[in-house]
C-alpha cells in the first residue's frame, strides 16, 4: 500500500490559506472496505469490516458526516458541489440505504448542483437489481464496473472474485434503474495473451456501456502480486506487449464510436467522465475517508490513511488531514501540464516553450502537427505511449 507523502502539519481545524471556492468543487468520497483484497491492488482499502467506533462500515459514514461538517466550516459553506464520485476499496460493501445518506449530507451542506453526475465504483457481484434501483432514486446517476477482464483465468491472475456472467447481469440492472454505465479494464497481466484481450474488449462493447476505461497493468512493490513477482510466480507485464495491447484498445474501441477523451478514457459522445475530467482540468476537489486527497485553490491536503486513526480525529474534533503542501506557482504549471496533456482537448503551448521543442515532439510523432502550428498541443496515438516523455520536455523548458 502506497505511503502518504510528506507535506508540511496540516491545521488540527483544517484552516485553508485560500478557500474561497465560490465557483464549485467536487466531492471525493473514499470507501476503504473491500471483501478480498487483489493481488494488484495498492489503493487504500482493508478487508477488516469493522475497527472500532466510526471505523466499520456500519458507522463509517458518521465519520464521513463529521468530515463533510468540518469542510463546510472550513469553506464556509460556499460553493456548490459539481460532481460526486464514490471510490474505494468497494463502496457498494455499504448498503444502498447508507450511501444515499452519505450524498444527502453532501446536498444538506453545500446542494448539490442540478443535474451533477454522481458515480459509483462497484464490484459486480456487490450489487443487485434492487440495490442499483435505490442509489438511482436517492440520486445517483452512474456506476463504474471493475469488469477488469472477460476471461475467467485472467481474472483468477489478478485475484478477482467476480463471475464473468455476472457484469453483463449487473449492467442490465443498472440500465433498468436509469444509470449510466462504466465499465474498468485492466491490460498486461502476466500471461494474458492478444486473443483474450481482445476478447474482453469484445465482451465490453457487447454490453454497450456508455464509457469504458483501460488501465495497463502495474506491479507495485508491496502488493501480492509483487510478491509473486519477486519469487519469480509470476512475471513482469512486456511494455513492448503492453503497447500493442494499447494500441488495440484504441483501434477497436474507437472503431466502435467510442472517442478518447483521456489517455486511458473512452465514451460515447457526451458521457465523459465530468468527474475526473475535473481532476485533469485542475479543478478543486474535496476528498472524504481515510487516505484521500484534496486540492483546494492551490492547496493539496491528504488524510490519515487508517480508518480508526480517520474517525477517531474526527470524534476528536480535528481535522483527519495528515498533512498538506500549498503548490508554488510553478508547481502548479508543471500539473498544467501534466494533466492537461493527458486530454484529447491537449492544451495551449506554454509560454516559455521553444519553437526547436516543439518541432522536435512533431518530428518524433508524438503532437499533431496542425494543432501545434495553431499553438496547441495534442498526442497523437504514439504520444499517448510516451506522454511522460512529453510531459517531461515541456517542463524542462517551461520551468
Amino acid at each position: 500500500m502506497a505511503d502518504l507523502p510528506d507535506g508540511e502539519p496540516a491545521p488540527l481545524d483544517g484552516s485553508l490559506p485560500a478557500p474561497d471556492i465560490a465557483g464549485g468543487f467536487s466531492a471525493y468520497v473514499h470507501i476503504p472496505f473491500c471483501s478480498v483484497r487483489c493481488g494488484y491492488c495498492d489503493f487504500n482499502t482493508y478487508t477488516n469490516p469493522n475497527f472500532g467506533p466510526g471505523a466499520g462500515i456500519q458507522d463509517f459514514p458518521d465519520s464521513l458526516a463529521r468530515e463533510i461538517g468540518l469542510s463546510r466550516k472550513v469553506l464556509d459553506g460556499k460553493g456548490k458541489i459539481s460532481t460526486v464520485f464514490f471510490g474505494g476499496g468497494t463502496p457498494t460493501m455499504l448498503d444502498s440505504q447508507q450511501l444515499t445518506a452519505v450524498l444527502g449530507e453532501l446536498d444538506t451542506q453545500f446542494g448539490i448542483a442540478s443535474g451533477a453526475e454522481v458515480t459509483t465504483e462497484a464490484n459486480p457481484e456487490s450489487v443487485t437489481h434492487d440495490s442499483l434501483q435505490q442509489l438511482a432514486d436517492g440520486g445517483f446517476t452512474r456506476v463504474s464496473f471493475g469488469m477488469q477482464s472477460a476471461v475467467p483465468r485472467v481474472l483468477t491472475i489478478l485475484d478477482r472474485q467476480h463471475r464473468v456472467s455476472q457484469v453483463p447481469r449487473a449492467v442490465q440492472w443498472a440500465r433498468q434503474a436509469g444509470l449510466d454505465v462504466s465499465l474498468d479494464l485492466i491490460y498486461g497481466a502476466p500471461g494474458e495473451t492478444s486473443a483474450e484481450w481482445q476478447a474482453s474488449l469484445d465482451a465490453a462493447l457487447d454490453m454497450e456501456p456508455d464509457h469504458i476505461s483501460a488501465y495497463a497493468l502495474t506491479v507495485e512493490s508491496g502488493t501480492k502480486m509483487g510478491a509473486q513477482v519477486r519469487r519469480g510466480e509470476l512475471s513482469l507485464p512486456d511494455p513492448d506487449e503492453q503497447a500493442d495491447r494499447y494500441e488495440a484498445a484504441a483501434a477497436r474501441l474507437e472503431s466502435a464510436g467510442y472517442r478518447w477523451y483521456e489517455i486511458s478514457n473512452w465514451a460515447k459522445p457526451s458521457h465523459e467522465c465530468a468527474h475526473n475530467l475535473s481532476y485533469w482540468r485542475g479543478g478543486d476537489w474535496w476528498g472524504y475517508g481515510p487516505g484521500a486527497h484534496s486540492h483546494i485553490n492551490g492547496t493539496r491536503f491528504w488524510n490519515v490513511k487508517h480508518p480508526l486513526a480517520y474517525a477517531n480525529k474526527l470524534l476528536a474534533g480535528h481535522s483527519p488531514a495528515a498533512a498538506r503542501e500549498i503548490l508554488t506557482r510553478t508547481e502548479r504549471a508543471e500539473e498544467e501540464i501534466m494533466l492537461g496533456i493527458r486530454l484529447a482537448e491537449g492544451i495551449d503551448t506554454p509560454e516559455n516553450v521553444a519553437p526547436e521543442t516543439v518541432a522536435r515532439l512533431i518530428s518524433d510523432g508524438l503532437i499533431d502537427p496542425p494543432a501545434a502550428f495553431a499553438g496547441h498541443l495534442v498526442l497523437t496515438l504514439r504520444g499517448r505511449l510516451l506522454a511522460d516523455a512529453v510531459t517531461r520536455a515541456l517542463w524542462e523548458d517551461a520551468a
